[in-house]
């Protein structure tokens, strides 16, 4: 993928489709991106493109779509940080092609995407997204759930990053070379827009926390803030390969003091 940073500024949830199949071209270049997508955690999900009408997946926020695409993984540690972070790699490769997307989690009749992605027992299937082009001009329907959540506004960088601990915000000018995967952080997608995100920046480490949100504990489709984590550091990793650094996954919890609603997750090391 070129220009990773201007795909991250530009990309947005697309809910409105205009009905058109996805070119026999695009479709192919879809299933061999998604046939191997690595991650840091050396877990990969299984990815599938799901047809409508064969399988009947709809959503109720979704208009005009034919194709969709899921991921299911092995229930296990880091499984949905590695699927967040999968997930947001096709996202942002379907961009790329012209072709939008949008994140579901709640808003889709579960068990026929369950039945579809045959789900063994031991995994779990917590997303999906249809697959098109986008419609000329969203519904209303869709303008107005963008504008119920917030879509296009996001926390400032201070607020979202510190220096040496968490009680020290960070400026995007004393961040350095950290400043444009940083950017590309508080630019990524989260549930309802609650960006649940935190990094401390120590030396030549980024250490990454998810500040919980009221009603977001992990139940049977997994953890909706640990995904959102996920594709934050999908956006942090691929800006800064972009940008010339080596970034590298360690979990090396630095023993930071948090509040109660603050967990560890990751840190980033990179080499300028």
């Amino acid at each position: 993928m070129e220009h990773v940073y201007d795909l991250i500024r530009t990309r947005r949830s697309v809910r409105t489709y205009d009905g058109k199949p996805l070119s026999a071209e695009h479709r192919s270049a879809l299933a061999a991106y998604l046939a191997d997508i690595p991650t840091p955690w050396g877990i990969s999900p299984e990815f599938r493109l799901l047809d409508a009408s064969e399988f009947g997946l709809k959503s109720p926020v979704v208009t005009g779509e034919s194709l969709y695409f899921a991921a299911k993984l092995p229930r296990r540690e880091h499984a949905e940080e590695a699927c967040g972070f999968a997930f947001e790699m096709l996202v942002l490769y379907a961009w790329s092609l012209g072709i939008g997307t949008v994140w579901l989690g709640g808003t889709l009749n579960r068990e026929a995407f369950q039945k579809a992605m045959d789900l063994a027992p031991g995994e779990f299937m917590p997303c999906a997204s249809p697959l098109g082009y986008p419609a000329k001009k969203p519904a209303l329907r869709e303008t107005l759930m963008r504008k119920g959540v917030g879509a296009d506004t996001r926390l400032s960088f201070g607020e979202l990053f510190f220096s040496g601990d968490l009680q020290h915000p960070l400026s995007s000018q004393a961040a350095g070379p950290l400043a444009r995967p940083l950017e590309a952080v508080r630019l990524a997608p989260s549930a309802v827009n609650k960006q649940p995100w935190r990094a401390v920046i120590a030396e030549n480490a980024a250490h990454f926390y998810v500040k919980r949100n009221k009603g977001f504990t992990g139940d049977a489709t997994g953890d909706l803030q640990k995904i959102d984590l996920g594709i934050a550091l999908c956006h942090f990793f691929l800006t800064a390969k972009e940008d010339g650094l080596q970034p590298a996954l360690a979990l090396e919890d630095p023993g930071l003091e948090t509040a109660a609603d603050t967990e560890y997750l990751a840190t980033i090391r990179v080499i300028r």
